[in-house]
């Protein structure tokens, strides 16, 4: 690796290494903790990084140490020949993880192309089991297609499979035993998300939410948990199995037990900005720059001014009240 250029170090000692990608804001469902009711104004087609641009940020990234990568949307899926950017990035050999987050959706369509770009390891929404209760919170009847993928996906060989489960109070959090049983039966990791309000939530939103603590005590009465040690590249997931199972059960609470004080990530935003943390409106631009002809140099001192901007940690739990203008589906989640 290149070390003509500084490491991504924030003004808190944390190493930046992990570089979430939006391709697109544009997504063909409408979550209920993701998409506001009146929906949203998209950006025009120019507005959008290029998949070229997309690479060249990627390299410049791994040269400052970012050594994980995944890809979001919107939903990636959903961007024109997003398949050929895949390959694009499994060249880099600096880049030990790379995945992509995905509804489900369209996913059937673009395993083989995904499989052969190299990349094993996908993340698929999926709030329930139960194909009512999908379409309330999606808007859409797709339960059925998202579950043929799934099983597509690991008779293809890609493994981890992670289902994220955001827990709405009163709409799908009866359905947590059954998205855990899930893992006794296969080897997909079932990952509990604490409801993160955005931008556009109105005050009432917040009673949506149910602590993570809450959710392994109910789950610890349908079998005993046993601690999963963490690896090099985990998240911010605290892993669990039950006794004998092939799969796993995580939990990431944002909100409950913020894990600010070892966040390592920097976003990309659709439209070309790198934003430093998910709930905070700073964010720089980098496009401009780019398409104005700046050199690697300044690039980088972009990178490394959002490094320095990264707050030590988000004020949602201590500020109710706080507002963010930028939307969950154009920021990449």
């Amino acid at each position: 690796m290149e070390t003509d250029h500084p490491r991504l170090i924030d003004a808190y000692h944390r190493q930046l290494n992990y570089l979430r990608i939006s391709v697109t804001d544009r997504c063909n469902l409408r979550c209920r903790y993701c998409t506001p009711a009146q929906g949203m104004d998209k950006l025009r087609h120019e507005e959008i990084l290029t998949y070229e641009e997309i690479v060249r940020v990627v390299a410049l990234a791994v040269k400052m140490g970012v050594n994980k990568i995944r890809l979001t949307g919107g939903e990636p899926l959903v961007r024109k020949d997003v398949d050929t950017l895949l390959p694009c990035l499994t060249r880099f050999p600096e880049l030990e993880d790379i995945s992509l987050t995905t509804n489900g959706i369209y996913l059937s369509d673009h395993l083989e192309s995904i499989k052969a770009s190299g990349i094993k390891r996908i993340n698929i929404s999926l709030d329930t089991l139960n194909p009512r209760i999908y379409e309330s919170i999606t808007g859409f009847d797709g339960f059925h297609q998202v579950w043929s993928a799934i099983h597509k996906a690991a008779d293809m060989g890609f493994d981890p499979i992670k289902l994220n489960t955001v827990v709405l109070k009163g709409i799908n959090e009866k359905d947590v035993i059954e998205l855990a049983d899930l893992s006794k039966t296969y080897p997909f990791h079932i990952r509990f998300i604490e409801y993160m309000p955005g931008g556009f939530v109105d005050p009432g939103a917040r009673l949506c939410h149910v602590p993570n603590s809450t959710l392994k005590q109910r789950l610890s009465k349908y079998g005993r948990l046993v601690p999963v040690p963490r690896a090099d590249m985990d998240g911010p997931t605290v892993r669990f199995k039950f006794e004998g199972a092939p799969g796993e059960i995580g939990f990431i609470s944002p909100l409950t037990h913020h894990f600010c004080e070892t966040c390592n990530r920097l976003r990309l935003t659709a439209n070309g900005h790198l934003r430093p943390c998910l709930f905070s409106d700073w964010e720089v631009d980098l496009k401009t720059p780019m398409r104005e002809g700046a050199d690697d140099a300044r690039l980088a001192r972009i990178f490394l001014q959002a490094a320095l901007n990264k707050p030590r940690s988000h004020k949602l739990a201590s500020t109710p009240s706080v507002s963010l203008s930028g939307k969950m589906s154009a920021i990449g989640g």
